[in-house]
């Protein structure tokens, strides 16, 4: 699979798992092209923790408002009906668990749910963002994300970079398939028929629960 096949593939994957009147928040990165495959009937809400609620599409090119930005920089339009407020109460609606999902990246996450998405040490970061609100906040949190970077484990026994937030990942989506945090540990609950459970358990550096109902991954 080449690049936008896995970008694809992660998102289209995840969109399946949003509901009619969601309220979802995406992060940066590969989250925010899940909108583009949400099925047909399912309207979601989407939410930009700089201060938006009611995101419409990216907006056509040489058509962007300079006024309107998701919190990752990138110019947004608004749907009908759209709200915009300042970051205080943005972050009390985060705070009070009114985000039903967020979908956000990671550079390491763990079997027991922990995620590392915000640094990496000597590297120069802009700061965690609402990345810790999110995490704390949201009903359910889902990981849309590349199985491995560059050859090297992300799913991990025990994360080894600065956590974002602890034992607050629900589900993981990779191009391999899907893998769900339990207490027992990860469970492999969807196998992309592109590969096989050795190659899943492989390209992990934890050890993977292989149940007897494994299902082929949902497209």
């Amino acid at each position: 699979m080449d690049k936008n096949q896995i970008r694809e593939t992660i998102a289209r994957r995840a969109a399946l798992e949003l509901k009619d009147g969601d309220l979802v928040n995406l992060g940066i990165g590969l989250p925010t092209s899940v909108p583009e495959y949400i099925p047909v009937g399912v309207d979601v809400i989407l939410q930009s923790e700089n201060g938006l609620i009611g995101l419409g599409p990216s907006p056509a090119p040489g058509q962007e408002d300079k006024n309107l930005s998701n919190a990752g920089g990138g110019y947004v339009t608004l749907a009908k009906g759209a709200s915009c407020f300042d970051s205080a109460t943005s972050f009390g609606i985060i705070r009070g668990g009114h985000v039903d999902v967020t979908i956000l990246g990671a550079l390491q996450v763990d079997e027991k749910g922990n995620l590392a998405n915000w640094m990496i040490p000597g590297k120069l970061t802009p700061g965690m963002g609402g990345a810790m609100d999110l995490l704390i906040g949201a009903k359910k949190v889902i990981l849309a994300m590349e199985h491995t970077a560059k050859g090297s484990h992300k799913i991990l026994k025990e994360c080894n970079l600065p956590l974002t937030a602890a034992g607050q990942v629900n589900l993981i989506i990779t191009e391999m398939g899907v893998m769900e945090i339990t207490p027992e540990g990860i469970v492999l609950k969807e196998l992309n028929s592109e590969f096989t459970v050795d190659d899943v358990q492989n390209a992990t550096g934890a050890k993977l629960i292989i149940p007897a109902d494994l299902s082929p991954m949902k497209k």
